[in-house]
Formats: structure tokens, C-alpha cells, sequence
């Protein structure tokens, strides 16, 4: 699982999540991405299960850039406890996603491959992803400063 190594506060706020992505929303690495549609928290075992998802289906063939980092703290108070007494204890670790951000980058395949990865691992988050391709995402981009 991914988690910071070490941390400066041990516990977050829950933050709001609005707007959308104005950084990470651009495919650096790779020919392909996934790119999130709707705000989330997606935890470090949905990003375990979609990477994994992500290199059974290429066979060892490409590569794989996880483009988000779970460094949010969620804590939860035990089951059948009564209200107050402070603070629960941290229970896992998420990543704040906004819409339009990369979530997986993929190059060294063909486009079939890659995006039969891709839907595999869209189907281990609990968000809506589209495939995007690196000259599709800057061709747009470019068309709308344009007009």
C-alpha cells in the first residue's frame, strides 16, 4: 500500500473538494492516461487494485506511471463508542481527487492494450474515467485557447 513515510501532522481535516484540477492534468510520462471525471477520495488499496489490475492485463509488456499519492489521513473512532473523548486514530490513507486530473499514465503499448488496461482498472475505482491519448489531450487544449 502506499502511505507517506513519515508525516508532520498525524491528523487532516476532510476539506471540500470543489472545482477542478488545475495541476496533474496533463499526461507527462506516457502515450495514454486515465483521467478522473468526478471529485473522490480514492484509497491506497483502490490504487493498489488498479495498478495491479493495470500490469496483469499489459504482461509484463510497457510501462505504468501512477500519477496520484495517498498523503490524506482519514481516522475513524472504534465501533460502539460513545460521542466525544477527542479525535479518532488514523485508519488509512487517501488521495484527493479532483475532475481532470491523471490518475495512471501508460506508454510501450499499443492503444488496444492500454486501454483494455485502462477499463480494467476504471472498474477497481469508485469513480467515472475516460481513456485519454497525449496528442488528443494537448490538440484540445489548444483548440479551446484558439476560440
Amino acid at each position: 500500500m502506499l502511505m507517506p513515510k513519515r508525516v508532520k501532522r498525524r491528523k487532516h481535516q476532510r476539506g471540500r473538494m470543489t472545482g477542478i484540477a488545475t495541476r496533474g492534468n496533463t499526461i507527462t510520462y506516457g502515450e495514454y492516461g486515465l483521467q478522473a471525471i468526478e471529485p473522490a477520495w480514492i484509497t491506497s488499496n483502490q490504487i493498489e487494485a488498479a495498478r495491479r489490475a493495470m500490469t496483469r492485463s499489459v504482461r509484463r509488456g510497457g510501462q505504468i506511471w501512477i500519477k496520484i499519492f495517498p498523503d490524506k489521513p482519514v481516522t475513524k473512532k472504534p465501533a460502539e463508542t460513545r460521542m466525544g473523548k477527542g479525535k479518532g486514530s488514523p485508519e488509512y490513507w487517501v488521495a484527493v481527487v479532483k475532475p481532470g486530473r491523471i490518475l495512471f499514465e501508460m506508454s510501450g503499448v499499443s492503444e488496444e492494450v492500454a486501454r483494455e488496461a485502462m477499463r480494467l482498472a476504471m472498474h477497481k475505482l469508485p469513480i467515472k474515467c475516460k481513456f485519454v491519448i497525449k496528442d488528443q489531450a494537448t490538440e484540445r487544449d489548444g483548440e479551446a485557447d484558439e476560440s
